[in-house]
C-alpha cells in the first residue's frame, strides 16, 4: 500500500512538472504567425577585390542600390539589388573619407551615415561616396563615442547613436551637440533603460526608437519623447539567451522594414527574426552553416520596398538575399 501511494505521488509530481514546463513553453516560446522566407541568392567571398568581403557588418538600401560596410577592408561597396557590383569608396585610415571598421549603416536625406568602430566617430558621405562631415570623437563625455555601432536619423536631423563600450544610447543634434542619453556611461545593466553593449538603433516612422541591446540579448523600445515602452527577448528580457522563437543570442542589428515590421539579426543563433512593432514574434529564417540559405553569424539586415531581405553573413563573407513566401 505504501509503495502504491509513493508511486501515485511521484506520478502527480511528474504531471505537475510537465504541466509547468508546458505552460512555461507557451508563455515564453511563441509560435510563428507568418510564413517564413525563401533563399534567393548569395554573393561574395573572402578577399579585397570588388564583390569580395572581409567581415561585412552593415547594410542600407537607397534608390535601388545596396550599400555594404566591408569592415576590415575599410570601405563601402555598392551593388544593385541583384548583387551586381557598381562602385566602392573608402579605405582603411583615420582621415576624412577613410574608415576604421565601418558598422551598421543608415541612409537619410540622401546621405550615408557610417559609425566607425575603430575611429570612434560617425562619418557622413554623399551617396556617391564623397565625404561630407564627421560627428563625434573618442571618449566618454557628451557627444563622444567608444566604438559606435549604429546610428538612426530623425526627421529633424537629430542623431541617435548606439555607443557600444560606453553602454549607452546618445541623442545628438545634427551638428553633434549633445541632447540626452539613455543608460549610465560605462555601466552595464539588465533593467529597463540599461544596456549591455548596445549595437544598433532604428527609428520607426512615428519616432519610436528601437535599440538592439546586444549582450543583453534583447530589444528595448522607447517612445518619441524618450520614455521606455517595452523590451523583448527571452524570459522577462533580462539577459537570458537561447535558440527559441523570440529569444536571442546577441542582437547586432535592428531594422524597421517599409511596412513597419521589425527585423533583428540574431548573431550567435545564425538567423534573422521578424517581429510586429509591439514585439510579437512573426517568423524567423536561416540557421548555422556554409551552404545556401545558411549563416555563420547573421550580423545585419536591410529590407527593400518589395519585401526582399538582404543579410550580411559575417563569417561566410557574403550577402544573402531572401524573399517572403
Amino acid at each position: 500500500m505504501l509503495i502504491r501511494k509513493i508511486r501515485k505521488s511521484l506520478l502527480w509530481i511528474v504531471v505537475v512538472v510537465i504541466g509547468l514546463a508546458g505552460a512555461g513553453w507557451l508563455a515564453f516560446v511563441p509560435s510563428a504567425k507568418e510564413p517564413g522566407y525563401t533563399f534567393v541568392k548569395a554573393w561574395g567571398e573572402k578577399g579585397s577585390g570588388p564583390g569580395q568581403f572581409s567581415d561585412p557588418t552593415g547594410l542600407a538600401i537607397a534608390n535601388g542600390e545596396l550599400y555594404v560596410a566591408d569592415s576590415r577592408n575599410g570601405r563601402i561597396q555598392v551593388f544593385d539589388l541583384d548583387g551586381n557590383f557598381k562602385r566602392q569608396f573608402g579605405k582603411p585610415g583615420k582621415t576624412p573619407g577613410e574608415l576604421g571598421r565601418p558598422m551598421n549603416l543608415t541612409i537619410a536625406k540622401g546621405e550615408l551615415y557610417v559609425p566607425e568602430y575603430f575611429n570612434d566617430r560617425i562619418q557622413v558621405f554623399g551617396l556617391d561616396g564623397s565625404p561630407r562631415r564627421i560627428i563625434g570623437a573618442p571618449g566618454d563625455g557628451p557627444g563622444q563615442f567608444n566604438a559606435p555601432g549604429g546610428v538612426a536619423v530623425a526627421a529633424n536631423g537629430d542623431l541617435f547613436v548606439a555607443d557600444y563600450y560606453n553602454h549607452r544610447v546618445q541623442r545628438l543634434r545634427a551638428d553633434g551637440t549633445f541632447v540626452r542619453q539613455w543608460g549610465t556611461t560605462g555601466r552595464k545593466g539588465i533593467r529597463a533603460e540599461e544596456f549591455n553593449y548596445p549595437t544598433d538603433v532604428a527609428l520607426a516612422a512615428d519616432g519610436t526608437l528601437y535599440v538592439a541591446d546586444g549582450y543583453n540579448d534583447r530589444i528595448q523600445v522607447f517612445d518619441a519623447d524618450g520614455a521606455f515602452l517595452r523590451k523583448w527577448g527571452g524570459p522577462f528580457a533580462m539577459d537570458i539567451f537561447g535558440p527559441f522563437n523570440g529569444w536571442f543570442a546577441v542582437t547586432t542589428n535592428v531594422t524597421i522594414a517599409p511596412d513597419g515590421t521589425v527585423f533583428v539579426a540574431d548573431f550567435y543563433n545564425d538567423r534573422v527574426q521578424k517581429f510586429a512593432p509591439d514585439g510579437t514574434f512573426l517568423t524567423a529564417f536561416g540557421g548555422k552553416g556554409e551552404g545556401p540559405g545558411r549563416f555563420r553569424h547573421a550580423i545585419a539586415v536591410a529590407v527593400a520596398d518589395d519585401g526582399s531581405v538582404f543579410v550580411a553573413d559575417f563569417l561566410n563573407n557574403r550577402i544573402e538575399k531572401w524573399r517572403p513566401r
